[in-house]
């Protein structure tokens, strides 16, 4: 539904942040969660970092919509799973973001959500609960970050927006 990519976009630009050009960090320079190489990618030239530091919600929405929401199929997702769905794909790729998901539900973990991936999806929410799939799934995320050399760094940081992540989308069924 376009109304909960709204929200959910809302609630990923709130844990991105603004600038940030973190020497550990491996996606380099980022503005609103948007990295300097799929900036570029997206606009097809090099860009500046100053053009990076002028970044605006305006920029970076429809490369939200279609690199990560359309990707990971948030339209079709349950409200609530969508938005965790949708943050674990920005934030570790929409592949993984989609494996995972697969994975819990049973089904051959490819990368790619499709009708078989909904189909399966929607059997296992009715089975679980949503509010109880929300929650495995966001704990099967945390432990993926868990694993990372980087968690030292960021593990913080992540802990908390999965935490808040759950509780936003739990609110939202």
């Amino acid at each position: 539904m376009q109304e909960n990519y709204q929200n959910c976009l809302e609630m990923i630009l709130h844990h991105e942040g603004g600038y940030v050009n973190h020497p550990d960090d491996p996606g380099g320079a980022t503005n609103l969660g948007v990295t300097k190489r799929v900036y570029e990618e997206w606009v097809g030239k090099e860009v500046s970092l100053d053009k990076m530091q002028q970044l605006e919600v305006s920029d970076v929405a429809p490369i939200y919509q279609k690199n990560y929401w359309n990707r990971v199929k948030g339209d079709n997702l349950p409200s609530g799973l969508d938005l965790c769905v949708f943050d674990f794909g920005v934030n570790a790729g929409t592949g993984r973001a989609a494996k995972y998901l697969q994975t819990m539900i049973g089904t051959t973990a490819d990368g790619a959500i499709g009708p078989n991936t909904l189909r399966l999806l929607e059997t296992y929410v009715k089975q679980e609960g949503l509010k109880d799939t929300i929650e495995q799934y966001q704990k099967d995320r945390l432990a993926y970050y868990k694993k990372l050399k980087h968690f030292k760094t960021f593990g913080k940081g992540w802990t908390r927006r999965v935490k808040e992540t759950t509780a936003a989308a739990k609110k939202m069924i």
